[in-house]
């Protein structure tokens, strides 16, 4: 077997793969599935500072190699969180991260602070494609300064591993990238999802109730792809990599262009076991190739 172990920050993992947030519930949900001792870790679903109910149905639709969401970050709260999954979740053998979203940069750093007192959650990933409501509603991750606003924030109030998801929904996602490792990111990961729609034509209206959502699946794979080359050869952090990755040589591909570690998401959904079985797939590939540590090929690709 070859060497699968790497580091994000002060995170050690014994794979590179890891779950993306959203698409794997609380990890409970794929016990009888996953072993979970293959997996780098598992980020949980996004969770608020205050409870949330997220937009309403209809929320997911499907499209041509992918997926449309709008689920809106429905969640009970970080105390519920605290108090009641933490205590369910908190052995299993790998990596638990959550994923932190919020409306302001005050609700983010309170967020996190919850969750930094947490033993045994190493590590979080902050979702920053979400709305600042005190500037109309633009997400964070649009702007240099937005970005950045948060990561000070945040990095205030927690002080373990602090990844920082960023949106492709931008025009330089390097320049995002520069403004949050110069906050104090430990690593950037992406991307998230882009933005799209879908139309029934035979009711003539817009699939998803608020009109517009995330778009995921292998048809993101190609931009993805592009921005976590770009990102690699950007910042100094970390980068973890995510958009499509569906098998063991998608995820490969990510690792070539500069990903230290990669995110399954939307693959989930049609099977379960996926993560482990991209884990194992790469394990083989390497072992095939002859190739006994597998920082040998990331960013191996000029």
């Amino acid at each position: 077997m070859a060497q699968l172990n790497v580091n994000i920050g002060a995170l050690q993992m014994a794979s590179p793969v890891m779950t993306a947030s959203g698409t794997f519930g609380y990890g409970l949900e794929f016990a009888d599935f996953i072993d979970f001792r293959t997996l780098g870790g598992i980020i949980v679903k996004g969770t608020t500072l205050h409870p949330r109910q997220g937009n309403p149905y209809p929320r997911m639709a499907e499209t041509a190699q992918g997926m449309l969401n709008c689920v809106g970050l429905q969640n009970p709260g970080v105390e519920h969180f605290c108090h009641d999954t933490y205590p369910l979740i908190k052995d299993l053998p790998t990596n638990v991260l959550v994923n932190v979203s919020g409306s302001s940069p005050e609700d983010y750093a309170e967020c996190a602070r919850h969750i930094n007192a947490l033993e045994q959650i190493p590590a979080i990933e902050l979702n920053i494609s979400c709305p600042n409501v005190k500037d109309g509603g633009m997400a964070f991750g649009v702007t240099c300064e937005g970005a950045a606003s948060v990561v000070r924030a945040v990095r205030q109030a927690y002080d373990k591993t602090l990844i920082v998801k960023l949106s492709p929904n931008v025009t330089s996602i390097t320049d995002i990238a520069k403004a949050v490792e110069a906050e104090g990111a430990d690593a950037v990961s992406l991307i998230n999802t882009l933005m799209g729609t879908s139309i029934d034509i035979e009711r003539r209206v817009r699939r998803l109730s608020i009109g517009t959502g995330g778009l995921s699946g292998p048809c993101v794979k190609p931009v993805a792809l592009r921005m976590v080359y770009q990102v690699a050869r950007a910042v100094q952090i970390p980068v973890v990599g995510l958009g499509g990755i569906s098998s063991a040589e998608d995820a490969i591909e990510f690792l070539m262009a500069g990903a230290t570690a990669i995110e399954v998401g939307t693959a989930n959904f049609l099977d379960p076991s996926t993560s482990q079985k991209i884990a194992e797939g790469i394990d083989e590939w390497l072992d095939r190739h002859g190739v006994q540590d597998v920082h040998e090929i990331i960013g191996c690709v000029e």
